[in-house]
């Protein structure tokens, strides 16, 4: 670190390192000496999102390079919390987790080298970027939702499924009437999952429809919601109900 050109020192001699520059020094000199001894594919909590970024699993903090990653696990949050997964593990009964599977490693042992590299073969890359969109047909004054999901890495023979799920079919969280889940799937990123309203869809064509573009890599989702009048008149006594 060069301290003979800073402000108040001699030529030739050494100046005080102000603390900002002391950060950025010993931040490099971390990157260096992560660089030289961590090899980020056996790094369990080492992700790399759909937009380029490294993210830190377990600190759930973002890197834009894997320079900027790798200085912070030698930090003292990152080790903080290592420590403290590593005696939640310990407290639980929890086994060591195999980096090249994500399973136990007992359980990675007993599967074999082919069942290892094919559980490798599986993990997840990450979740798809996505935009939605409130939407309303002008005439019948439906509100319905638009999503626009995007899967750059999507392999060229895969397309994409969704599908609705009440709350009580769901182990994520506590289930809540009031809501249902659309679900989407595409290997080879993880299945994503939204929380619209409980509301009963409109599935006819031209209301509800997905539309997949493997040139783009994008994936259309429109839904519609019946209107409190259809909603409430669907299923009464005597009525053809809207299929």
């Amino acid at each position: 670190m060069d301290y003979q050109n800073r402000a108040g020192s001699k030529f030739g001699g050494g100046g005080v390192a102000s603390h900002s520059a002391s950060n950025a020094d010993r931040r490099e000199r971390l990157r260096k000496l992560a660089l030289e001894t961590i090899d980020l594919d056996k790094d369990p909590y080492f992700f790399k999102n759909h937009v380029g970024s490294f993210e830190c699993r377990l600190c759930l903090t973002v890197h834009q390079n894997d320079g900027s990653y790798l200085a912070h696990t030698q930090g003292k949050k990152h080790q903080t919390n290592l420590a403290r997964r590593a005696a939640r593990d310990q407290k639980e009964g929890r086994q060591n987790i195999d980096p090249a599977t994500g399973l136990p490693s007992s359980v990675a042992a007993s599967f074999g080298a082919g069942a290892g590299k094919r559980a490798a073969a599986a993990l997840k890359i990450g979740r798809p970027g996505y935009k939605i969109t409130k939407i309303r047909d002008p005439v019948t004054r439906q509100q319905g939702l638009l999503f626009q999901l995007q899967y750059p890495d999507a392999g060229a023979d895969m397309t994409p499924k969704w599908q609705v799920m009440n709350a009580f079919a769901q182990r994520v969280e506590d289930p809540d009437k009031r809501y249902q889940y659309l679900l989407v799937a595409a290997d080879p990123y993880e299945t994503v999952g939204f929380k619209i309203p409980a509301r009963e869809l409109d599935k006819r064509e031209e209301r509800q429809f997905c539309f997949w573009d493997p040139d783009a890599k994008e994936f259309w989702i429109q839904v519609m919601f019946m209107t409190e009048r259809e909603e409430r008149f669907n299923a009464a006594p005597g009525l053809a109900a809207r299929k």
